[in-house]
């Protein structure tokens, strides 16, 4: 048993109400800009004069309109400990509401916005939610159909219908004295949320999460790392706020009054990090991939795939090099240089051009894929965590950095690996337990209070954690060969032309494969091999095509015993959906459905054994 703790920077003796920072800022640097709302800004809620095709909200802007929507949610009846929900996409609305309701010590319930009824109905309800936010039209008519079966719910607001406007002004007859009231009435024992998990399995059960677990877990995580979180720096936004991840660079950044710019519309990313240029990026590993999967296509386009390759090698190269007692040698250094002017400059232009590090977490991002982006300028700091732990735990470091692994504890984290291989931890961001839910609760943590996170892992010599796969994901083999899948499932995706790859075997023969194709690299494929026109369907039979898939599953094979070997695969003839349920919303596989779904192909794998 392995164990690595590291002293808290900040504790939570004495921890304040997550709102106190917005009036905090106001005071400190009143001018300090706090957010940037892209233009033209909806009419949802006001802003002032644009600059520069944004619209600033300073810290006193966005201390006033805090202040506005507390005094209308007081008005409405929300009281301290209420819930409600709230449903949008990212955007400056969502977190005015999130520190409006702080404010005044109600609770805000997330929900995803491409959550179907059924999970909204369960979230609202097993929350006992007695108002919600929603943001759009189409939320509200699904709200409206579940009614019946919501009689807690007394009131819902509509984002872009401008209700949040109108809730303000029935606030003017609330003294600001009220919120001061409410305010420093909150302690940080005090829910501040309940997000429930978005769940690969079962339910989704909601994490009750204090405003001392929250404060102590992004306040500790910011101690280490100043040179990300600071006035000054900045970042665009663009993973959904009903996640814990998102959520805590939100907070953080209004802790260090950060510039934060919210992106609600993920085919618009790209332009809006080329406009404001952002200092760093918060993103889960597909992002990283579809970027290096995107830029070895546009080099195949222009003839130049060979070139890229060439500038993929050199970077992982320097990268590993860079951890050697030596670093790298002078040869080493000058090609380097050369693919940073004709390669990894552009790469990283497409972020804005100022952004060299970035925050990776929700899942593996993959060793050689974190060496190349490190070897191309961009450096990946991986971290892990849980939505039940607020939700960082660990956290690679620009000082202490390791790839492959998820970096060391943050302060305040103790981080132990049990006989059984899972790693367990214990800490002030650690939650109390789920909202009714005293079973679920009892069976996540030890007898001696220690959170079963249900990963399993490994620490090293120097603390750095290692995640190898999920303890419920374990592959048993009717041979009895265990297998994690995630390592060689992520192998077999560094393919270009594979978008997603679920490992079957769990009491069965052997180890096989289901396979998707990425759309994208689908259209070059068939162009090149003489079938512009083809669907998956038509040639996932094919024997180049197959061929081809063969080349990257012998790839992942490679990185594993005989008997953990993929034996037999078959490529599906659509890809992996969120709106079909087999993907979470931060893209993580539900295997238990893709195997329900994919029924047919999973026996025609095992067919005759």
């Amino acid at each position: 048993m392995r164990e690595m703790s590291v002293a808290p920077v900040v504790t939570g003796a004495a921890s304040p109400g997550l709102a106190d920072m917005v009036w905090d800022n106001a005071r400190q640097d009143p001018e300090g800009v706090q957010f940037l709302r892209p233009a033209p800004v909806s009419r949802a809620w006001p802003a002032g004069p644009s600059a520069h095709g944004a619209v600033p909200v300073t810290c006193a802007q966005f201390h006033a309109d805090v202040l506005t929507l507390a005094r209308g949610f007081i008005d409405a009846g929300i009281g301290h400990g209420d819930r409600v929900g709230l449903m949008s996409r990212t955007r400056y609305e969502w977190t005015l509401v999130d520190y409006a309701l702080w404010s005044i010590g109600a609770v805000t319930v997330p929900i995803y916005d491409t959550s179907s009824p059924e999970q909204m109905e369960w979230i609202l309800a097993d929350s006992g939610a007695v108002g919600c936010v929603v943001e759009a039209d189409k939320h509200a008519a699904m709200l409206a159909g579940l009614r019946d079966g919501l009689p807690a719910v007394r009131q819902v607001w509509r984002i872009n219908a401008g209700d949040l406007i109108a809730l303000a002004g029935q606030g003017r007859a609330i003294d600001d004295a009220q919120v001061d009231v409410r305010r420093t009435a909150v302690t940080g024992s005090d829910m501040a949320t309940i997000v429930y998990t978005s769940g690969t399995t079962g339910r989704p059960k909601g994490c009750v999460l204090t405003h001392r677990n929250i404060y102590c877990d992004i306040s500790n995580a910011t101690a280490v790392l100043p040179e990300l979180l600071h006035p000054g720096a900045s970042t665009v936004l663009f993973l959904p706020l009903a996640h814990a991840f998102a959520r805590l660079i939100q907070v953080g950044m209004v802790l260090t009054r950060a510039t934060l710019v919210h992106s609600a519309d993920m085919t618009g990313v790209l332009k809006q990090l080329q406009q404001h240029r952002p200092t760093f990026i918060l993103a889960v590993p597909r992002v990283f991939e579809k970027m290096h999967t995107q830029t070895r296509q546009k080099a195949a386009d222009a003839h130049q795939e060979w070139l890229f390759s060439i500038a993929d090698a050199v970077a992982v190269r320097y990268s590993r090099a860079m951890d050697t007692p030596q670093g790298p040698g002078g040869l080493l250094r000058l090609t380097r240089r050369v693919f940073d002017v004709i390669v990894y400059r552009k790469l990283r232009a497409a972020l804005g051009g100022r952004c060299h590090t970035a925050i990776v977490g929700g899942a593996p991002l993959g060793e050689r894929l974190g060496h190349f982006f490190r070897g191309a300028g961009l450096t990946a700091l991986e971290g892990y965590g849980l939505t039940e732990t607020s939700p960082a735990l660990t956290l690679n470091l620009p000082t202490a950095l390791r790839i492959g692994t998820v970096g060391r504890p943050i302060p305040g984290v103790q981080i132990r690996i049990a006989d059984d291989a899972e790693v367990i931890a214990r800490g002030e961001m650690v939650f109390g337990g789920y909202w009714n839910n005293p079973d679920a609760t009892q069976a996540t943590f030890t007898s001696d209070g220690w959170l079963r996170t249900g990963d399993q892992g490994s620490l090293d010599d120097d603390g750095f954690l290692r995640i190898t796969g999920r303890t419920k994901e374990i592959i048993v083999t009717a041979a009895g060969t265990n297998l994690a899948p995630a390592p060689v499932e992520e192998r077999i995706r560094a393919h270009p032309l594979i978008s997603q790859c679920v490992l079957i075997g769990d009491h069965r023969p052997y180890v096989t494969a289901l396979i998707t194709i990425d759309q994208q690299e689908w259209k070059r494929w068939t162009a090149s091999h003489g079938h512009p026109h083809a669907s998956i369907a038509d040639l996932r039979e094919s024997p180049d095509l197959r061929k081809e898939v063969q080349g990257a599953v012998d790839e992942g094979n490679e990185t594993v015993s005989r008997a953990e070997r993929v034996k037999i695969f078959r490529i599906l003839s659509r890809d992996l959906t969120e709106a079909d349920g087999e993907l979470t919303p931060t893209l993580k596989i539900k295997r238990e459905v893709v195997e329900s779904h994919f029924a047919a192909d999973v026996d025609a794998l095992y067919r005759g054994h």
